[in-house]
């Protein structure tokens, strides 16, 4: 038995964490540094790119046997065979046996198993001829194999719903093969096609830039980082602003790009250098796979399952060792003591708490939330910290122009009307910004203005300068410049303001004066760019950054990423259910500060990536205990927040959509992506959100908690009543002559029971339970089992003295020692009979006094199906003994006489056990 639970336990317990760090690569692109990289990737990969990025051109062609034409034809079989499909073997879903053990694979159903394979051997291997009976067995397996099936069945559905989501996105790319261009599918590139990119693509490989022009890649999903990357055709020490020393990363190469990326603007020619899990995207994602994080829920299903595996180990040896001496029959004694392990098992758990998990899972598809993996849904509900990204979560995602400005701060149309000729004429970097000043032009009837002007050259934006300059003319050929940009650039190129009606010098003074000003707009959320012209003498020659001088300051635009109209009722909805939410953004602080004010979160305190760097752990944990803005952080220091709300005891949530998320996703309880998200964000999550809004993990908190209620009450009444049973059998088996019920009948009794709680997941729950968050707890289940328990054992104990001492004397005409054997057996089938009835009807009504602190069918009634089926059950329970069943189970009926004391029974029992229930939660200060 020693052995066998070792064996168990070795099974069951969590993988231990990859030890492989995830360490943070700082690099600057184009010499701006870059904080927010991602996992440092193998140094295979890493050194497989860096020696591309520094070949020249025509070298790296003709290692790759390819060239500015493109791939043969007749090369591609041979080197997909190679190289494989460019897609990520990490989203392939686990063979069909793999999912199929882990459905089943869970303590309960082993120990059931295990119990079922024992009556396989001693009801018929070592049975004699007549007496084969495999009704035991067949009575287990059948619970194993209910609970199992609604397992995979309920999984399966999420992963073919995630694989619909998949399969919906047919990306391709414009590939030269044979010196002609086309589009294909992204998954049939190889290394060495050359690949052609336009501003909106996917970055559908790792790729070497052959050419480019006013070339700009996001690698949000990569890195975090919000702002673009300039990207050249040039080797990286061939640009003026590289850095002295060679790059030690390929995210520090301005001629690479990456898997996971998109062009912002521009357009270049690559050269497809690694494909699917070769790529740094494809190396990260197998590091992130790595980690994995026990869940709250994990912890407690195997707190719970290890409490009744040990109060089975306990009471088993003794009922065995008692039985056997007092009866003298060794072999009864271990079949009973096998019994009475199946008594304390509750047989149904992993059925119902599936059945729990497919419901919620169910209601939150209605919700238009998919639920990947079941426990996320008991995770949920266990939630208490949610950490979420600003951008698309509390804000719409979508930039407005809130204001044009003169240096005075007075609404000025004819700063609106020169940003508007800059975003419409410029056509490298157009980015949210432009797109929202167009958009308010419009609105304003703008648009006609650009037929007045023509373009005449433009000065591209990049992240060095941080503005950008277009040249135009009018009707009379007069020529301007005018530039918009990072309001402390502007300055360093202006030398006037207009300044109350009149261009004045830009003073000290008057420099300080805007910088207040603007400084104040970023405190209320603003962001804000600086705009000024300059007149040009000549309109026919062409344009630089040394022209980008001695210009004329107009004012400013003013811009707000608006917070969702929802998003103030979604975290106060939330933290009236005991959430509190917390922002972890890579963003400005001043901005995430302006933003979290207005929906209702604390922003006295904000802790920047910077600051967090520096700080041990013991002082990160104090420090998220009083911060709940966290901005300008790296993909691991998110992780590493929530690892440390997680070692201080809380049950955290991560809502994120980039891989640079994934690790903080798996490192929470709950990891909850969208499905707009990198598929390895999708992968790291339990629960995707079809709609990105906070309102939706509302109802997926209460139908967590819902869902833990219901769970919760099956475990605790069946453990208590089951353990009272076996408590009584304890001392019944001490005093008796006989068995006080023999293996099938506890058998029986409990399926009964158990088939009558099929139907808790349905059961309605108290509002008051769902306004905090719940966590598994096996001490509250010990003391409740331990208090409640020996409450029925009270009625038990009075139930065979009535029938040892009243009822089968009268009905068999003399006591025990008296009766011949004929009349001994019959005496001891009508006691069993009388027994299996009140164990029933205790047993049953007792779910409905106990899954309530309130009073019973007054002050809180079950659900309508729970009701039916413990009435169906006790009413088939109580039929048995007068069937040829009850016969086939060594029943006797039951005398008339016998009812009426059983009603007093049952009323006695539900009276103290509704003065039990009212002393525990005094004691304990709930009762679930």
């Amino acid at each position: 038995m020693f052995s066998f639970f070792t064996t168990l336990k070795a099974l069951f317990r969590p993988p231990r964490p990859s030890s492989r760090p995830l360490s943070r690569a700082d690099r600057a692109a184009r010499g701006v540094g870059r904080p927010h990289a991602p996992a440092a990737p193998k140094r295979a990969v890493s050194q497989h790119l860096l020696d591309a990025a520094r070949q020249q051109p025509d070298a790296l062609l003709r290692a790759y046997k390819s060239s500015m034409r493109g791939l043969n034809s007749a090369q591609i079989p041979a080197l997909r065979q190679r190289h494989g499909e460019n897609r990520l073997t990490r989203s392939r879903r686990e063979p069909l046996p793999l999912r199929l053990l882990r459905a089943f694979l869970n303590p309960f159903s082993v120990v059931l198993l295990l119990l079922a394979a024992i009556s396989f051997i001693t009801d018929y291997l070592l049975a004699a001829a007549g007496e084969k009976d495999l009704t035991a067995v067949l009575i287990v397996g059948g619970m194993v194999l209910i609970s199992g099936t609604l397992r995979f069945v309920q999984e399966a559905r999420s992963g073919d719903a995630v694989a619909r989501l998949e399969s919906l996105v047919n990306t391709t790319i414009d590939v030269l093969r044979d010196g002609r261009g086309g589009e294909r599918p992204i998954s049939e590139l190889v290394p060495g096609d050359v690949v052609r990119l336009a501003a909106g693509d996917m970055i559908p490989a790792d790729l070497r830039i052959l050419e480019a022009k006013d070339l700009f890649i996001s690698q949000s999903s990569l890195t975090g980082e919000s702002e673009p990357v300039e990207k050249f055709a040039g080797l990286p020490d061939a640009s003026p602003e590289a850095p002295a020393s060679p790059p030690q990363s390929p995210l520090d190469c301005a001629d690479l790009a990456f898997m996971g990326g998109n062009v912002v603007s521009g357009s270049a020619l690559a050269l497809v250098l690694a494909v699917g899990n070769a790529t740094l995207f494809g190396s990260l994602a197998r590091q992130i796979a790595d980690t994995t994080t026990r869940t709250s829920f994990d912890k407690g299903v195997s707190a719970v399952s290890w409490l009744l595996i040990r109060f089975m180990a306990c009471m088993v040896p003794i009922v065995f060792f008692i039985n056997g001496f007092t009866k003298g029959d060794w072999v009864e004694a271990a079949l009973f003591a096998l019994s009475v392990a199946v008594g304390l098992t509750p047989e149904m758990l992993p059925t119902v708490v599936s059945a729990n998990l497919v419901r919620g899972a169910a209601f939150m598809a209605r919700k238009k939330v998919i639920v990947r993996r079941l426990d996320a849904i008991q995770n949920l509900g266990a939630m208490d910290v949610l950490c979420t990204d600003k951008t698309g979560t509390l804000t719409r995602d979508k930039i407005i122009l809130e204001y044009s400005l003169d240096v005075h701060g007075n609404e000025d149309e004819r700063v609106l009307r020169h940003a508007f000729l800059n975003s419409w004429f410029q056509t490298g970097l157009k980015n949210l910004l432009d797109v929202a000043i167009v958009d308010h032009a419009d609105d304003l009837d703008m648009l006609p203005l650009r037929r007045d002007y023509v373009k005449v050259d433009e000065i591209p934006f990049d992240f060095g300068r941080r503005r950008m300059s277009v040249v135009v003319a009018d009707h009379r050929g007069k020529t301007r410049m005018i530039t918009k940009g990072a309001l402390e650039e502007m300055l360093a190129v202006c030398a006037w303001a207009e300044y109350h009606g009149q261009v004045e010098p830009l003073t000290p003074e008057l420099r300080e004066e805007i910088l207040a000003r603007t400084r104040r707009y970023n405190a209320d959320g603003l962001r804000v760019l600086g705009v000024a012209r300059k007149t040009l003498p000549d309109g026919g020659r062409s344009f630089s950054v040394a022209d980008e001088a001695d210009m004329v300051l107009m004012g400013y635009l003013a811009f707000l990423d608006p917070p969702k109209e929802s998003a103030a009722q979604a975290v106060a909805a939330l933290r009236g259910y005991g959430v509190r939410v917390k922002v972890l953004t890579g963003d400005n602080d001043a901005v995430t500060r302006s933003i979290c004010r207005q929906v209702g979160l604390p922003a006295e305190r904000v802790l920047l990536g910077a600051d967090l760097a520096d700080m041990d752990d013991e002082r990160l944990r104090r420090e998220v205990e009083r911060v709940d803005i966290f901005a300008k952080l790296s993909p691991q220091q998110k992780a590493r927040i929530v690892a440390c709300l997680r070692g201080n005891g809380h049950v955290t949530g991560f809502m994120g959509d980039g891989i640079n998320d994934a690790a903080a996703m798996r490192t929470a309880d709950v990891g909850i992506s969208v499905d707009t998200a990198v598929d390895v964000a999708r992968e790291s999550a339990g629960v995707i959100l079809l709609e990105k809004d906070l309102t939706v993990l509302e109802a997926g908190v209460i139908e967590g908690r819902r869902t833990y209620a219901n769970i919760i009450k099956y475990i605790k009444m069946t453990v208590s009543s089951n353990f009272g049973n076996m408590f009584s059998v304890l001392a019944a088996s001490v005093f008796l002559p006989f068995l006080p019920m023999t293996p099938l009948q506890i058998l029986v009794l409990n399926l009964i029971y158990d088939l009558s709680c099929t139907t808790i997941p349905w059961d309605n729950v108290d509002e008051e339970f769902l306004h905090q968050p719940r966590t598994w707890d096996a001490g509250s289940i010990s003391s409740f089992m331990l208090w409640l328990g020996p409450t029925s054992s009270i009625f038990d104990l009075l139930t065979f003295v009535l029938m040892y001492r009243l009822i089968c004397p009268a009905v068999l005409g003399g006591p025990w020692h008296s009766l011949d054997p004929a009349g001994q057996a019959a005496f001891a089938a009508l006691f069993q009979a009388g027994w299996f009835v009140e164990s029933l009807w205790s047993q049953t009504l007792v779910v409905h006094m106990i899954r309530t602190p309130k009073l019973p069918f007054v002050e809180s009634r079950a659900a309508w199906q729970l009701t039916l089926l413990t009435s169906l059950g006790i009413a088939v329970g109580t039929l048995i003994p007068f069937t040829s069943l009850g016969r086939g189970l060594d029943m006797a009926a039951l005398p008339a006489g016998y009812f009426p004391w059983l009603g007093g029974m049952i009323l006695g029992y539900m009276l103290l056990t509704t003065v039990v229930k009212r002393a525990y939660i005094r004691r304990h200060g709930e009762l679930l």
